[in-house]
């Protein structure tokens, strides 16, 4: 609902033709354009279409349908069965609907959400003519939602990704997708906001926010600027029972490029660290009671944004390039930092071994660095190594009061082993009432019955157990 203080302000003008003027400024459909198209015409007044533009951007949207199919005992807790034996198993099978946006025509690449193809056995596209086929999954990066298929279709056509970076709040925008299963679905809207973090959607948030109607089914789909340029990648609403309340949220076109050429050529996203750890300055942005002004005076800090590093790895990139805790880190290759979410992001998306150059304020007085991101730190061994089911998890021998065990380095986001309940930091005592002190030991149990690990777990000084399947 406006606001109370903004009243409609009424024109002597006829009404028809003012609005004719103002959405042909808008549209700029004015007679000085000699590119756009004829449009139709009502009492000799030309009226503003859109569909010149999605006649060119709709067959490069496709519909996208998964199955998955999960076994299941009969009549006995999978707990039970694991110790009193197998019983017979019945199939259940789940369907999922969502978007996808060709990508690369000639080689048949196709940019998704990850959750729209999360556990999918089988995957099939619809294209903007009712042909189908089966899809490859290329990869999935569910830390930023955002996985590529591949199709043999021929004859297919692509749509161009815009320079997100120029989007601006106010741009018109158009979302395309199939909500609900109704296939080439059109909702319009204007870009509500920029640069939306700390959501909890995902690991890695930038979201451009829009009130174009985005709802189930939506996801993967494009958002696609006046010219038919696709600006984002449709993912998630805000919104009672999974309804559209005019809050919808897209990846940065930008952002999720970058990501689709990693998986395309790698299978996966390499991602390096530049090792600090980081909060926010910006007030809009940061905790009061963890960022106040007295705490950025006593640091020396006068400007407004930027992130603050609280803490520097040691041996890290940032360690070597000589940032210190208490430094500010205002741009990254020129580009302007407002808060920590924003450098992660910015990191997050950067291939290992680039060179970046840091714009820093250190005690009020501006300085440059330059630092070169690495790879994380490996792990000892990495779960889908020991089993599908611990896909995800980083595992690293420690000692704990002198004794061997084993704990829980990492856990991407969204994995299978994030979805089965393990979490950084638990010390795994037992798997499969094997007790083991080593990943030897870890891998020797699991192999003993690879179907239902049953792991005893220390987890912030707790005991208890885990049944992962």
């Amino acid at each position: 609902m406006l606001p109370s203080s903004i009243r409609e302000k009424r024109s002597k003008k006829p009404m028809h033709r003012t609005l004719v003027i103002i959405v042909t400024l808008i549209l700029g459909l004015g007679s000085g354009v000699s590119s756009a198209t004829i449009p139709a015409y009502v009492d000799g007044q030309p009226v503003p279409s859109l569909a010149p533009m999605l006649e060119k951007a709709k067959p490069a949207i496709v519909h996208i349908a998964t199955t998955s199919r999960a076994a299941a005992a009969q009549g006995l807790d999978p707990f039970f069965e694991h110790f009193f034996g197998t019983v017979p198993k019945r199939r259940d099978e789940s369907r999922g609907l969502g978007s996808g946006v060709i990508y690369d025509a000639e080689r048949g690449y196709i940019i998704t959400n990850a959750h729209v193809v999360e556990n999918a056995e089988d995957i099939l596209v619809t294209l903007n003519n009712g042909h189908s086929e089966k899809a490859k999954l290329i990869g999935t990066d569910p830390e930023a939602d955002i996985a590529v298929l591949q199709i043999k279709a021929k004859n297919l056509q692509a749509i161009k990704l815009a320079d997100s970076s120029k989007l601006r709040v106010g741009d018109f925008v158009v979302a395309i997708g199939n909500p609900f299963g109704l296939k080439q679905t059109v909702t319009s809207g204007i870009v509500s906001a920029l640069g939306r973090t700390g959501l909890g959607i995902e690991s890695y948030e930038n979201f451009i926010q829009t009130d174009a109607s985005i709802n189930p089914g939506n996801s993967g789909g494009a958002l696609v600027n006046l010219k038919g340029e696709v600006v984002g990648i449709n993912t998630a609403i805000l919104g009672p029972n999974g309804g559209n309340i005019g809050i919808g949220f897209a990846i940065p076109a930008n952002m999720a490029k970058s990501i689709a050429d990693q998986l395309i050529e790698y299978g996966e996203v390499r991602r390096g660290r530049l090792g600090v750890g980081i909060q926010d300055l910006t007030p809009a942005l940061c905790d009061p009671r963890i960022v106040t002004p007295a705490l950025a005076r006593a640091f020396g800090i006068a400007q407004k944004e930027g992130a603050v590093v609280s803490q520097v790895d040691e041996g890290s990139p940032a360690d070597k390039a000589g940032i210190k805790v208490g430094d500010v880190i205002i741009a990254v290759n020129g580009d302007s930092i407002r808060g920590s979410s924003e450098l992660r992001n910015y990191i997050g998306l950067l291939r290992i071994d680039t060179e970046i150059g840091l714009d820093i304020v250190r005690d009020g007085k501006p300085m440059k660095l330059t630092a070169v991101i690495e790879a994380p730190p490996s792990h000892n061994l990495q779960g889908n190594r020991l089993s599908d089911k611990l896909a995800g998890a980083y595992f690293q021998d420690v000692t704990i009061d002198g004794d061997p065990a084993i704990a829980v380095a990492a856990v991407e986001r969204g994995s299978p082993a994030d979805r089965a309940g393990l979490a950084e930091g638990d010390i795994i005592v037992s798997v499969n009432r094997q007790r083991v002190g080593n990943s030897s030991d870890m891998a020797k149990a699991i192999a003993l019955n690879d179907r239902a690990l049953l792991m005893n777990i220390i987890r912030d000084g707790r005991g208890l157990f885990l049944l992962i399947q």
